[in-house]
């Protein structure tokens, strides 16, 4: 299978980070730590850590925990931070931790998903002492947007041009009346049944279900006892279509992407789903390879076919003998020349803008 690892691309320290760590020995002067102790900081990331890093290196005592949602990010930004006292802690969850914290750091991409930056925003406050100082940093010198979230959240917000871009800084007086809740329930229905999922952002499909994932549905093929691989389960729509679809059905669902797992088990408990069980990698891993009849995958477009190589590979490993694999794509002759190599009798299923590309384990 391939192998992904650091580049000096993904070490490159993203816009919003330089911002926030040019400005940081002037903010840090402003965060009031309890009597003799470094300041308790949380941030996120857009690269690798690179402003945790610079934390950590110019005060190794504070202590630094750096918060990614996919595991594949968290484990490259382990990798490039290293271990050990003098090194920045990275977590992998569908949440913030819950502090409190003197300082939460949040570095946004102008480009990302604004429901995911609000949550973050939010969440970022809560998890402040009474006191504690939330920045915020995009390279946009003429933005607008974050400025208004932040003074959603906060009474008084300072803003500081730094170079090309904007640092906010806000101080928690007090707690938020009322939080806003992000998560949301759905329904959709496959054949005879109605079943609720859950999404939240950050999530592929926040809110709904994709076109990717009906073309799946109208093409898999589920028999009584198989036991299924949903890759790249997203909010867990097709696992759980998959798990109600015949008697005895065995559903695992793997993906990088912590929210996405958390998703699938809310999905599973809202529809008294017992039969499916998640797995948070970035490569596709099960406990049984060579044991499943069905591999289902909806691959992300983007990083050139890498990931769906990926995806292939694992699917190539996962599958019992004559085991089928079913693949959500709109370029049908990459994966067509690819699957041929890997598998057999190679079909394609048509579906409005997507295709569905079933094929055979040899």
């Amino acid at each position: 299978m391939p192998k992904r690892s650091p580049t000096d691309s993904v070490r490159r320290v993203p816009p919003a980070e330089q911002l926030l760590i040019s400005l940081w020995p002037e903010i840090e002067a402003t965060v009031e730590p309890a009597p003799g102790q470094a300041p308790r900081v949380l941030c996120t990331t857009l690269g690798r850590g690179q402003f945790a890093a610079a934390v950590k290196e110019a005060r190794p005592e504070s202590p630094v925990i750096c918060q990614c949602f996919d595991i594949f990010l968290a484990d490259e930004t382990r990798a490039i931070l290293g271990g050990g006292p003098k090194a920045a802690q990275v977590v992998c969850a569908a949440d913030l931790p819950a502090g409190p914290f003197d300082a939460v750091v949040v570095p946004v991409d102008p480009r990302g998903e604004a429901e995911l930056t609000r949550e973050i925003l939010q969440a970022g406050h809560e998890a402040l002492r009474l006191g504690g100082r939330l920045i915020s940093a995009t390279p946009r010198s003429e933005d607008t947007w974050l400025h208004a979230e932040m003074r959603k959240l906060f009474p008084k917000v300072t803003r500081k041009l730094v170079g090309n871009g904007v640092v906010y800084l806000s101080t928690k007086d007090a707690p938020l009346k009322k939080a806003k809740d992000f998560v949301c329930e759905f329904a959709f229905r496959d054949q005879e049944h109605l079943i609720k999922a859950v999404s939240r952002p950050g999530v592929f499909s926040h809110r709904g279900l994709d076109g990717g994932a009906r073309a799946l549905l109208n093409s898999m093929q589920i028999q009584a006892g198989d036991k299924v691989l949903d890759l790249g389960c997203g909010s867990g729509v097709v696992s759980l279509a998959s798990a109600l679809r015949a008697p005895d059905v065995q559903v695992t669902a793997v993906d990088s992407h912590a929210r996405a797992i958390s998703c699938t088990i809310e999905g599973a408990k809202l529809n008294g789903l017992s039969n499916i069980s998640t797995h948070l990698n970035a490569q596709g891993h099960t406990d049984a390879p060579g044991t499943f009849q069905v591999v289902l995958g909806n691959p992300p477009y983007y990083s050139d076919f890498r990931i769906a190589e990926i995806f292939l590979h694992a699917a190539k490993a996962a599958l019992a003998r004559r085991g089928r694999v079913y693949m959500v794509t709109k370029n049908v002759s990459w994966f067509s020349d690819h699957m041929e190599d890997l598998f057999t009798r190679v079909t394609v299923h048509e579906h409005k803008a997507y295709a569905v590309v079933e094929a055979v384990k040899k």
